[in-house]
């Protein structure tokens, strides 16, 4: 082993460390993966979660400079193909090798700095947002998974950003107190998080279960080693929602609903049970 392939190993071994640090849930499913899958979805949630920490945690810092400078850094870790930043270097590789294109990177940026700036959303830039959040984050995992073959990525597009869509809004009930309270930030347009009805709570729960049933179309055509990866992330937010969705709004304002490690358990046998018998 040459130091150079030392290296690789090195910052890919930081990605995965990222992810296993942040997401124990997204670390599951990720391990249920064909293994030629697991690094490249490190080196993206790895990309993804440093920006994101960027506008959500450091706030003593002068974010917008830190965030531009992410940025630039990122773009000539993807020209020079290497980087000194172990997660740059990781992610260069994957966008490489993937074709992942530049213009869901600058999106995916892109909103990450409306955090910086904008603490309520009307209809548009909220669309705005979860494109460039979350939608654009499933057709990275998308082009790796589809190995080239464009127009499989072309047929499952939209089921992928439906999927990603999902995921973001299901986050955002989940962390309503966070975000409101700590960040001081409403994504949903048109909501008072202080005066939330039951009615709005609905429309919202609506809205997710449409992407989810649309999402679940695409789990089924993936490639068979990114199927039951993906699936387990699916039922794992199945839950999560299904969970919220049996939560009062009162109660979503005063505690973060999550799934537990039992119920975790479950799903994962489930999701195996399900591909193992071809159900998925």
């Amino acid at each position: 082993m040459n130091n150079r392939t030392i290296y690789d190993a090195v910052c890919i071994e930081t990605s995965r460390n990222t992810t296993r640090s942040f997401s124990t849930s997204f670390s599951l499913g990720v391990r249920m993966l064909d293994k030629r899958f697991r690094d490249p979805i490190h080196a993206i949630y790895g990309f993804v979660r440093f920006a994101d920490e960027i506008v959500d945690t450091f706030h003593e810092a002068p974010q917008k400079e830190l965030l531009d400078r992410f940025r630039s850094d990122m773009e000539l870790a993807i020209d020079q193909g290497i980087s000194l930043n172990p997660i740059l270097h990781s992610f260069q590789s994957v966008v490489r090798g993937s074709g992942i294109e530049r213009g869901l990177i600058d999106t995916f940026l892109d909103s990450m700095e409306m955090d910086l700036s904008r603490t309520r959303h009307d209809q548009g830039s909220f669309q705005q947002y979860i494109l460039g959040s979350a939608e654009v984050v499933g057709l990275m995992c998308l082009r790796v998974f589809c190995e080239g073959d464009k127009a499989l990525f072309e047929h499952l597009k939209p089921h992928a950003m439906s999927l990603g869509a999902a995921f973001q809004k299901v986050n955002f009930l989940r962390d309503l107190r966070q975000d409101n309270q700590d960040l001081g930030r409403t994504y949903f347009p048109g909501t008072d998080l202080n005066a939330l009805s039951a009615e709005q709570k609905q429309r919202i729960e609506d809205d997710i279960r449409a992407d989810l049933d649309h999402a679940v179309i695409g789990i089924r055509q993936l490639p068979k080693g990114a199927r039951v990866g993906v699936h387990l992330a699916y039922l794992y937010y199945l839950r999560l929602f299904k969970n919220i969705r049996s939560t009062p709004v009162s109660e979503l304002m005063t505690r973060r609903i999550q799934v537990r490690k039992r119920s975790k358990l479950r799903l994962l046998v489930g999701a195996v049970v399900q591909h193992k018998l071809d159900l998925v």
